[in-house]
């Protein structure tokens, strides 16, 4: 599959975090930052030119397009990856890189065009957010899994069983992939939406956006009977109305993390 890479730059910071905000909800999937750019890939059967030229219109800000073909994507994105190191406890590297034996939890992640490898704050802070409970023997869902880092994880904090779940084919190959690397015990990938997620678990991840975040919450009530769910993809302006729409499917939201007006919501039944 190929992609499309659009490039924005001189944008100022508070832009360039609104644009990725929108450009996702236009399809874009993976976003790599600068202090003077923002690059933003989306697979080319889904670029919608015009959408981006207006954006940009509308932000007074300029862009450049380049197609990019499967094989050389992933040979740029291993020259970028670099290792990351979460609250000193969890370590993700490429394949490529040194293993790190001396951390509590390592992960490998191949990378690929799939969201979700800690260089991104809110994948990291759901890492931090995560590593505060105790999963030990139990269910967990990892709704919108890009890499699969979140299931990988739990399975390696002692859950019992864990679903991951994209509705992306290259995020869900990518996932299984990193899936088979870690010698995950637990986990199982399924490609789809919600739906195909399963009836019960004690712990619900979801690092998706606003908006998918807020048609799925209900179907996240249906699945949890009693226990914790954790939401990021959205920003510190969305948490009230993220909040308003859990309280009204019996979540009692218990805390959240920001950085860089990212949030991660923590939530209890």
């Amino acid at each position: 599959m190929d992609y499309f890479e659009i490039c924005i730059r001189q944008a100022q910071k508070e832009i360039r975090e609104i644009l990725v905000s929108l450009l996702a909800e236009e399809g874009f999937e993976s976003f790599a930052e600068s202090e003077t750019e923002l690059k933003a890939y989306v697979p080319a059967a889904n670029y919608e030119r015009q959408k981006v030229e207006q954006l940009c219109r509308d932000f007074q800000v300029e862009f450049t397009e380049q197609q990019i073909p499967d094989q050389n994507w992933n040979a740029e994105w291993e020259k970028n990856f670099e290792p990351v190191l979460v609250g000193n406890k969890c370590y993700i590297r490429a394949p490529f890189h040194a293993p790190g034996p001396e951390f509590s939890y390592e992960i490998i992640i191949e990378p690929k065009m799939s969201f979700g490898t800690a260089h991104h704050e809110t994948t990291a802070m759901m890492i931090e957010a995560m590593m505060e409970l105790d999963l030990r023997g139990k269910r967990v869902l990892d709704m919108g899994c890009g890499t699969g880092i979140l299931a990988i994880l739990a399975d390696k904090m002692g859950a019992a069983e864990v679903m991951a779940v994209d509705n992306d084919s290259w995020a869900f190959s990518n996932a299984m992939e990193n899936i088979l690397k870690n010698n995950t015990t637990v986990v199982t990938a399924k490609m789809g939406d919600v739906g195909v997620a399963g009836e019960e678990y004690d712990i619900i991840l979801a690092n998706i956006n606003r908006n998918i975040l807020l048609q799925h919450i209900p179907e996240y009530s249906r699945r949890i009977k009693s226990g914790k769910l954790l939401l990021s993809g959205f920003y510190e302006e969305d948490l009230a109305k993220i909040r308003e729409t859990a309280a009204l499917h019996e979540f009692i939201f218990d805390r959240f993390r920001t950085k860089n007006r990212w949030i991660v919501a923590q939530f209890k039944k």
